[in-house]
């Protein structure tokens, strides 16, 4: 067993997390949609206008504060005006991205809509610049918004939507930089001021527009991050997206449930790269913005394994083990970290796509250990980051991993504290002390099992969250914690 002194200062605080930090992402790519969310309204699954109704559940169970849709790559090939309208006569399409299927639009802006309001999370769209125009992007948003009369406003009222929907969240363009159109950051840069000039606030709705940023690391993408904040004014964007997978080749990503202690601690060792590349945009980001008006959204990260053996190779379905559990902990935990700056995150994507939150297989549905770490977490939303550090040693020669992963959050006069335990076999005890804060009693809850382990439509609670204890005793706690595992501490002051 390894020992770690860790201290938490209450009255350090690094910065508000929002809740949109634990926020997801759905495309229309595989099962995500189409028997993941959506299996219409004749379903002998239990639905709500089609939409799943254990998946809205589901959703409500982790307070998911914001979903991302309709992509991805898919956003730059869709026209929403397909999607509207009596469904027996919504155009099909191949999706040339995801499988080459047919896209029946039979779940498109009134469906999705509807989802974010049953669930009661903010709906965030992605728009079409790639290959759509202007003017579908300014009447997609005068149709979801404005409450007076115009074509746009009538066509929704004929499609049965009498009020508008309220609509923050506005990426305008995906990935412009590769499937969104192949663009150099200044061609691109001057698409998005074309664009965001007709993206029009109707009826008191105040769109939070969000220019397609960086996808990574290294020069090409530093230097991508430089163009836009140089020459954006801040009047013209509210934020830029950051996208990065964790993958160790993109030839051979490896397998999602069969893989070795190395490949294990390379996963590790790419999620904690996530705090060099945020730091490093940040950088960026600060020299052009030191007030910090605009934020940096993390809107596509995950760990990408080889498809499961049998399934589509353009559906992207991965199953969910304690590996992924442990990757969501510590990215979690660095979102919190940086959250003066990291205003939103999506994990990819909720339902049976990449690290999924929720997989299903016609009436069944089952939560992932990505899943019960979001239920853990989910009480740092809206709390206030505060300073915690701890001792800590590196598992892996040539990599980057931490043993111990932390954050810790303050709200309404609680504290939560977030830890993972990254090693495979060895246990950490941790001695913390809390300053600051009149610590009274402590709570605990814990994610542990052998890291290949996973849920499965046969054994869908063999990972789960259950009870587990720490000691707190004149403002010194002291939690164990086990290989392979991740903790949520409450502290009641």
């Amino acid at each position: 067993m390894k020992n770690f002194r860790m201290l938490i200062n209450a009255d350090d605080k690094i910065g508000h997390i929002n809740r949109e930090l634990y926020g997801h992402f759905s495309e229309h790519l595989g099962r995500c949609i189409y028997g993941g969310i959506y299996v219409g309204e004749n379903s002998d699954i239990p639905n709500i206008h089609g939409i799943r109704k254990d998946v809205i559940d589901a959703f409500k169970q982790i307070k998911m504060p914001v979903l991302r849709w309709p992509g991805g790559c898919f956003a730059d090939e869709y026209h929403w005006q397909d999607g509207i309208g009596d469904k027996s006569k919504r155009k099909k399409m191949v999706n040339t991205n995801w499988g080459g299927v047919v896209e029946d639009n039979s779940f498109g802006t009134h469906e999705f809509m509807e989802l974010c309001e049953l669930v009661g999370c903010e709906p965030y769209i992605a728009g079409n610049v790639g290959s759509g125009t202007v003017q579908e992007l300014s009447e997609w948003i005068e149709y979801m918004t404005f409450d007076g009369i115009s074509p746009m406003s009538e066509l929704r009222r004929a499609n049965g939507r009498e009020k508008p929907w309220k609509l923050k969240y506005l990426g305008i363009g995906n990935e412009n930089w590769g499937c969104g159109g192949n663009m150099r950051a200044e061609y691109y840069l001057d698409k998005y001021r074309n664009f965001q000039t007709y993206c029009k606030n109707y009826s008191g709705n105040q769109l939070f527009k969000v220019a397609c940023g960086p996808g990574g690391g290294g020069e090409y993408w530093y230097q991508w991050t430089e163009v836009l904040m140089k020459n954006l004014n801040k009047d013209q964007v509210n934020a830029i997206s950051l996208h990065t997978y964790n993958v160790p080749n993109w030839e051979h990503k490896g397998s999602a449930t069969d893989f070795t202690t190395d490949e294990y601690y390379t996963i590790m060792d790419l999620a904690n790269y996530m705090d060099t590349l945020i730091t490093r945009h940040t950088e960026i980001m600060n020299r052009y913005d030191p007030e910090n008006k605009i934020g940096l959204i993390v809107d596509e990260w995950g760990n990408w394994f080889d498809v499961e053996e049998g399934t589509n190779p353009g559906f992207l379905y991965q199953q969910n083990t304690m590996r992924d559990a442990l990757v969501a902990a510590l990215m979690l935990n660095i979102f919190n970290r940086h959250s003066k700056r990291v205003i939103m995150a999506n994990i990819a994507q909720v339902v049976n796509v990449l690290q999924a939150i929720i997989l299903t297989e016609g009436e069944k549905l089952v939560k992932t250990p990505t899943f019960h770490v979001f239920d853990m977490y989910k009480a740092h939303q809206d709390a206030e980051c505060i300073y915690c550090h701890s001792q800590n040693v590196n598992l892996c020669e040539g990599k980057h991993v931490p043993m111990v992963s932390s954050s810790a959050s303050v709200k309404d006069g609680v504290m939560t504290i977030t830890l993972a335990n990254c090693s495979l076999d060895e246990s950490a005890e941790i001695s913390c002390d809390i300053c600051n804060f009149d610590a009274k009693t402590v709570s605990a809850c814990i994610l542990s099992d052998e890291v290949h382990t996973y849920n499965s439509f046969d054994e869908p609670e063999k990972v789960s969250i259950k009870p587990y204890e720490a000691t707190l005793s004149g403002g010194r706690l002291t939690v164990e914690l086990p290989a392979c595992a991740v903790v949520t501490l409450t502290i009641n002051g």
